[in-house]
C-alpha cells in the first residue's frame, strides 16, 4: 500500500470491468463500450481506435498492433499480428545504391502497410459482440467534434512540432498556423470520421480498398514511394502462437517475432540469476546489473529478431543456457562497453491499453505509428498519417532483418501478460519504444523481487541502458546517479520520462479486478 502522505494514486478496483488506457476520454468510451453489452474486445477497439484522436502523435489507422487475448474457457492465449508489411518493391540493393546505410526514419522509404485496421476488424469479428458500427461510434464522434488537448499529449505535439517531425500536408492536417496546438486547444479530424465511417460500413475494405486506399497510395507514390493497390489489398494481420517464461513461478507471456518480446524473456532469463530481492530496489547495484543485462539482451534482439519467416534462432534466445551464459558476463563492479545499440529504436509514440470484462475476458493491445508522428507524413485526401515501422529495418546484407519487399520488420511493441497457477492474473503493457522489453521486466521484477503492487510497480523511477547511455528518471537521487557513474555509465536525465504503462490485475479468488495507470501519461483506470 502506498505513503498516503506522498503524491500519487490508489489503484482501482471493480468487479464487473475494468480499462486502463492513457487518456481518460479513451478509457471511459471503454467502459461505456462495456456497459452498453460489448465485451473486452469491443471495448479495446473503441477505446484503442479513439486514442488516435486523443493521441495523434502516439498512433493512429496508418499503425500497426499486438494483442494478446485470454478467452474464459480457453487454455490457449491468443496472439494476434497486426504488424504490416513493406511494400512488394521495397529494395534494399536500391537503397544501398543510394548511398544509405539505414533507411531515413522521416522517408517515404520507411513507410510499411498499415496492420492495425485489419487485425481490429478480424479481432471484432471473431471475438467482438458489437457490430464494428457501435465499436468505432465514439471515435466518430470525437474526431468530428473534437478533443482537448491533454497535458502530456501538448508537451510531446510541442516537441515534435519543435524537432520539425511533420511535413507536407501532414503539418497542414496536425498543426494550427504553423504551430502545435496548446493544452485544452480541440483537436478535429472529420476527414478520419470519413475513414471511420467507411471501416465500420465495410470492414476492412473500407479502408484498403475504394477511395481511401486511393489516397493513401498516391500521395505515397506522389512522395517517391514505391506501394501499389496490391500491397495494401493483401491481409496484414494473423494469428500466431504466444511465447513464454517464467521468472519465479510467474509466467511472463510475451508476443513472438517479428515482435520484439523475446527480448523481455531473455531479459528476465538474466536477472533470475542474481539475487535482487538483497538489493535496494532503487539504488545504483540493482539499476547496474539491470543496464547489463539489457545491453546483452538487446544484443540478441538485434542478431535474432525479424520476420517471423526469418527469424531462426528463437530457441536460442529463450533457453536458459543462453541466459546464463550471458549473465556470466557481468561484471558487478565495472559497466561493460554497450553490447547493441538500441537508439534506433527507441521512440515516445505508442499507446498501450488494457481491457477485463465481467466474464474475465482480457486483452493486452499495444497500438502505435513508431515515432513521434510516424514518418511525418500524411495522405493528401484524408490526413491519415503513416508509420515509419521500416525503419526497423536494417540494410546489411543478408541480416535477417535486412529490408526487402514483403517483408515485416523488427518490431518494437510488445502486449505482455503474466500467468500464475495456469490462469492469467495481470494483462500489462509498458510503452516507451525500444524500453518495452526493459520496461516489462522491471515491473515484473518490481512486484516479485520487491512485493509492490501493480499501480507501485508502475509509479516507481526508471532506467534504461540506450545507445551507451544509462538513461535516469528525476525519481533516482543524485548520490545513485554518482555512484553509477563512478563504475562507467554514462548518466542522462530524458527530456520526458521514461515510457508509460498500464495493467489490471486479476483476483480471481476474491473476484475483484484492480486497475493501475501510468502517472507519466494523462490516462487512468477506471471500472464499474
Amino acid at each position: 500500500m502506498r505513503d498516503f502522505h506522498l503524491p500519487g494514486r490508489s489503484p482501482v478496483l471493480a468487479t464487473n470491468g475494468i480499462c486502463a488506457t492513457s487518456h481518460p476520454l479513451a478509457a471511459q468510451v471503454a467502459l461505456d463500450i462495456l456497459k452498453a453489452g460489448g465485451n473486452a474486445v469491443d471495448a479495446a477497439i473503441a477505446a484503442g481506435v479513439l486514442l488516435g484522436i486523443c493521441e495523434p502523435q502516439m498512433t493512429g489507422i496508418g499503425g500497426d498492433c499486438f494483442v494478446l487475448l485470454d478467452v474464459p474457457g480457453r487454455k490457449d492465449i491468443i496472439a494476434l499480428n497486426g504488424s504490416g508489411r513493406a511494400p512488394r518493391r521495397l529494395s534494399a540493393n536500391a537503397l544501398r545504391a543510394q548511398d544509405h546505410t539505414r533507411i531515413p526514419e522521416r522517408s517515404v522509404h520507411a513507410v510499411t502497410i498499415p496492420g492495425a485496421i485489419d487485425a481490429f476488424c478480424m479481432l471484432s469479428a471473431d471475438w467482438g459482440r458489437l457490430s464494428l458500427a457501435e465499436t468505432l461510434a465514439p471515435a466518430i464522434h470525437y474526431a468530428e467534434d473534437g478533443v482537448p488537448v491533454a497535458p502530456r499529449v501538448a508537451l510531446d505535439w510541442k516537441i515534435a512540432a519543435r524537432d520539425g517531425c511533420l511535413s507536407g500536408v501532414a503539418r497542414d492536417f496536425y498543426l494550427v498556423n504553423g504551430a502545435p496546438p496548446g493544452v485544452g486547444d480541440v483537436f478535429r479530424a472529420p476527414e478520419q470520421a470519413q475513414v471511420l465511417r467507411a471501416i465500420a460500413a465495410k470492414g476492412r475494405a473500407g479502408f484498403y480498398e475504394g477511395e481511401v486506399a486511393d489516397d493513401m497510395v498516391a500521395s505515397l507514390k506522389a512522395m517517391g514511394g514505391v506501394h501499389e493497390l496490391d500491397d495494401f489489398a493483401e491481409p496484414q494481420a494473423f494469428y500466431t502462437n504466444a511465447i513464454s517464461g517464467t521468472y519465479k513461478k510467474v509466467d511472463l507471456i510475451e508476443h513472438p517475432p517479428n515482435s520484439q518480446g523475446a527480448t523481455a524473456i531473455l531479459m528476465a532469463n538474466i536477472l533470475s540469476q542474481f539475487d535482487l530481492p538483497s538489493l535496494d530496489p532503487f539504488g545504483a547495484e540493482r539499476a547496474h546489473i539491470e543496464a547489463e543485462a539489457a545491453k546483452l539482451a538487446y544484443d540478441a534482439r538485434n542478431r535474432i529478431i525479424a520476420d517471423p519467416d526469418d527469424t531462426t534462432r528463437l530457441k536460442h534466445m529463450l533457453s536458459a543456457n543462453t541466459a546464463a551464459d550471458l549473465a556470466a558476463l557481468i561484471d558487478l563492479r565495472r559497466a561493460m562497453v554497450t553490447a547493441t545499440d538500441t537508439s534506433e529504436a527507441t521512440h515516445r509514440d505508442t499507446v498501450y491499453l488494457t481491457v477485463v470484462d465481467k466474464d474475465r475476458m482480457s486483452v493486452s493491445l499495444i497500438y502505435s505509428i513508431y515515432h513521434a508522428f510516424g514518418a511525418g507524413l500524411a495522405s493528401d485526401k484524408f490526413g491519415i498519417l503513416f508509420q515509419n515501422r521500416g525503419a526497423g529495418f536494417n540494410l546489411t546484407a543478408g541480416h535477417p532483418n535486412e529490408a526487402g519487399g514483403g517483408k515485416r520488420p523488427m518490431h518494437t511493441i510488445i502486449p505482455g501478460m503474466l500467468r500464475e497457477g495456469g490462469r492469467v492474473t495481470m494483462p500489462f503493457g509498458v510503452m516507451g519504444g525500444a524500453y518495452q522489453p526493459n520496461g516489462h521486466v522491471r515491473f515484473l521484477s518490481n512486484m516479485v523481487d520487491f512485493g509492490m503492487d501493480a499501480q507501485t510497480a508502475i509509479d516507481a523511477p526508471r532506467a534504461f541502458s540506450d545507445g551507451g547511455v544509462l538513461k535516469l528518471e528525476r525519481g533516482y537521487g543524485v548520490d545513485v546517479r554518482a555512484q553509477l557513474a563512478e563504475i562507467g555509465h554514462r548518466i542522462n536525465i530524458p527530456e520526458t520520462p521514461i515510457g508509460g504503462a498500464q495493467a489490471i490485475h486479476i483476483d480471481h479468488d476474491r473476484g475483484v479486478l484492480i486497475g493501475a495507470s501510468d502517472g507519466r501519461k494523462d490516462g487512468c483506470a477506471i471500472g464499474y
